[in-house]
């Protein structure tokens, strides 16, 4: 395979790759893709959520990712909400365990209380530190500066996460902008300055807007991004390891590095095949003749079919009148096709959560179904509404002029206001401020783990579904006016 020629100082871009470290393939393809574009004076940069999640962080507390690391060697990286997923004292065992310099500049040591909520003059309302002295997590530093000697650069990173994110309640975070604000002085002499950004889209933006930045390195939206925002050069890789960006330092200019057509480190490719087969997750559950897509953005418009498979599962299991999934937890990867196997389903919800039953209104499911909806700007500045969640056994349609639910049934028969019904859900929808219409408080019983209903119900019952438009919602903003 031919490449174009490498410029002398340049960044090779990574993040988000959650389930791709179920893909021995894919991940087998990143490694090759990088080490075939690595110069040297290249440094390789990852912006969080490689640790989780994915079925092996369940199996091994996100350590599978130092085999991806020492494969890799990445020179810097920061901290992603997921990386978190099993616990902030399991991250802090593979950032000390990990060769690359973890940078974060606003998140900080576990301390013993939660602290306040406080709005912030960037418009965040945000956890911040309890202390001006409060120590950086462990095993991490809020800048650093690298030299390429080749090209004559001194390159300053600093690392950043996002407050409004699922990083525990006892771990501080401060503003972002504000954090990255103050790194930038702290970094007077060098000549170029990064940002590892593991922000949502407005925070991301905002960050690139200030003084002296020179390019932002995005994660956690899962969107392919290459533009200039004020002047910045601004660019996400999104999701599960399919591309790499590529940065010339001197010119600011990126290209994008296709990994899935890339050359293949059969080393690692084979090692987490190993890993899959060691953990029992290579057990084939079973057969599917057309492929059953997992794209993001197809659950969100609600043409999806794997929305409705995990929503049916979490109510046959549960024996609910209805089942209720987040769309943002439905996790992206290769389609369901062929042989299925434990890990497979496993990488479609892979957080180790309960399901719960809750016992409520009709009056208050109804409030839960118009949670349903939401503006894309809340979510990712996106122009049209968004399916928020997916269920099982309702049909329901929405009001011609407001957000607002019509006519639904439950099981075939209309909603009664006043009689109670119950909704198997996930604990994050529970717990979530995202769906304010039920808390803990409806919860009446828990059934074990979440992803353990969807392999037992395609176990028993198979993967046959359709995408069936149980909620009838409009397509754009502009269909509500």
């Amino acid at each position: 395979m031919a490449f174009a020629p490498a410029p002398a100082a340049r960044l090779l871009h990574y993040s988000d790759l959650e389930t791709a470290c179920d893909d021995p393939e894919c991940l087998g393809r990143l490694v090759g893709t990088i080490a075939a574009h690595r110069t040297e004076d290249t440094v390789v940069a990852g912006t969080g959520d490689t640790l989780a999640p994915s079925v092996l962080s369940l199996e091994t507390d996100g350590r599978h990712a130092l085999e991806l690391f020492e494969a890799v060697q990445p020179d810097v990286e920061t901290l992603g909400n997921h990386d978190f997923d099993r616990g902030a004292e399991a991250l802090r065992s593979v950032v000390h365990d990990s060769p690359q310099t973890w940078v974060n500049a606003n998140v900080f040591a576990p301390g013993s209380d939660e602290p306040e909520p406080r709005d912030r003059s960037d418009g965040e309302v945000t956890r911040v530190a309890t202390h001006p002295d409060d120590e950086p997590f462990p095993g991490t530093t809020p800048t650093t500066v690298l030299e390429l000697e080749r090209a004559d650069l001194r390159v300053g990173f600093v690392g950043v996460s996002d407050p409004a994110s699922s990083i525990p309640p006892s771990v501080p975070v401060a503003a972002p902008v504000d954090a990255v604000r103050e790194a930038a002085t702290d970094c007077p002499d060098v000549d170029r300055f990064v940002v590892l950004a593991h922000l949502r889209d407005d925070s991301a933006r905002a960050v690139a807007t200030l003084e002296n930045v020179d390019v932002v390195l995005a994660g956690h939206v899962h969107r392919e991004t290459c533009e200039y925002v004020d002047g910045t050069l601004f660019v996400r890789p999104g999701a599960t390891g399919r591309v790499v960006w590529d940065v010339d330092l001197e010119t600011l200019e990126a290209r994008q590095l296709d990994v899935t057509d890339g050359p293949i480190d059969r080393p690692v490719m084979d090692r987490f095949e190993t890993l899959r087969e060691e953990t029992g997750l290579a057990e084939v559950v079973a057969q599917v003749d057309e492929p059953l897509p997992r794209e993001r953005e197809r659950c969100f418009d609600g043409e999806c079919r794997l929305g409705p498979l995990v929503a049916d599962a979490y109510r046959w299991a549960t024996d609910a009148d209805v089942g209720y999934v987040d769309t943002r937890s439905l996790r992206e990867g290769p389609p369901l096709s062929g042989d299925v196997t434990v890990a497979d389903l496993v990488g479609v919800v892979p957080f180790d959560a309960p399901l719960f039953v809750l016992e409520v209104p009709g009056a208050v499911l109804r409030e839960l179904l118009e949670d349903t909806i939401v503006a894309g700007e809340r979510y990712d500045g996106r122009d049209r509404d968004l399916l928020w969640g997916q269920v099982s056994g309702v049909r329901g349609v929405w009001g011609e002029h407001e957000r607002t639910v019509g006519d639904v049934l439950i099981r075939g028969e209309p909603l009664e206001a006043d009689a109670n019904y119950e909704v198997a859900t996930s604990g994050y929808v529970v717990a979530s401020d995202e769906f304010p219409a039920v808390d803990r408080s409806f919860a009446t019983r828990a059934w074990g783990v979440q992803y353990e209903a969807l392999v037992e119900y395609v176990r028993r019952v198979g993967l046959e579904v359709e995408p069936d438009h149980r909620l009838e919602f409009p397509r754009s903003v502009s269909e509500f006016d």
